[in-house]
């Protein structure tokens, strides 16, 4: 992959198989594979054995192949402070099992949902707390802060994890996806997070989010990558789709613009 600047990326979810085969069929197509990893109980999760773990690894190790691990759960702490809250619990599940991997990054969600509509400012103020304890907790499972980056999503104001962000030293995963879903243009909002940003997600809409790059309209796509052409971006860009057809029509749409 030589065509960008960055590592060009798509989900462990493109042909129908589990996470291995998965990757076996990407090796040669991408720098980088984003694990979604969900379902994470004591019931039925998908997360990798040690066997697909070793398996990744050899495969990683023969093509220049990285890995963002995508935890399954939005983060937070208790309603109370709890520090054993569920999210953190499978949090810490993913990333001991993810470790021998040495993950790129590690893409997660705060959960906000409580104060997204309106709130006082007492409980906007606990609502950070509680988010930056969170963040630190799970830096601290995956050896630094740096190596989370949390992504801003649809439905939510452009700024609203800035006041979290800003107390703790973690990098950004920017969804151009969802801004353009919520009918932003994405260019002011990868400027100001470029500097923090490893992980780029990007992905088309047609009669839903995460389809492919072929449903985005040049005037729209070409902007965003000629930024990230011009601001030398080396972190990766995952095409954030979950099918062939829309992963080898997001790749052809790319080739295009070169």
């Amino acid at each position: 992959m030589t065509q960008f600047p960055f590592r060009l990326g798509t989900t462990s979810y493109i042909i129908p198989a589990d996470i291995l085969p998965n990757v076996y069929y990407l090796a040669d197509k991408v720098d980088d594979v984003e694990l979604v990893l969900f379902e994470v109980d004591d019931r039925q999760n998908n997360l990798p054995t040690r066997e697909t773990i070793d398996g990744l690894k050899s495969v990683a190790a023969s093509h220049s192949l990285t890995f963002t691990v995508h935890l399954p759960l939005d983060l937070r702490l208790g309603d109370g402070g709890d520090e054993s809250h569920l999210s953190l619990i499978k949090a810490h599940k993913v990333i001991n099992c993810t470790r021998d991997l040495n993950p790129f990054a590690y893409v997660l969600h705060l959960d906000g949902k409580e104060i997204k509509n309106g709130a006082t400012p007492t409980q906007v103020q606990q609502w950070c707390d509680h988010s930056t304890r969170a963040l630190e907790i799970v830096g601290e499972y995956a050896g630094g802060a740096e190596k989370l980056a949390v992504e801003n999503l649809e439905r939510y104001p452009l700024d609203f994890i800035m006041p979290v962000i800003n107390r703790v030293p973690v990098s950004r995963c920017v969804d151009v996806g969802h801004l353009w879903l919520e009918g932003h243009d994405p260019l002011p909002s990868l400027r100001q997070a470029l500097p923090r940003t490893k992980v780029i997600h990007i992905h088309g809409i047609a009669e839903r989010d995460h389809k492919s790059l072929a449903n985005v309209p040049p005037e729209k796509l070409n902007p965003v990558i000629d930024l990230l052409h011009q601001e030398n971006f080396s972190g990766v860009m995952t095409i954030e789709v979950f099918g062939e057809e829309d992963f080898l029509s997001s790749m052809e749409t790319l080739k295009g613009l070169s």
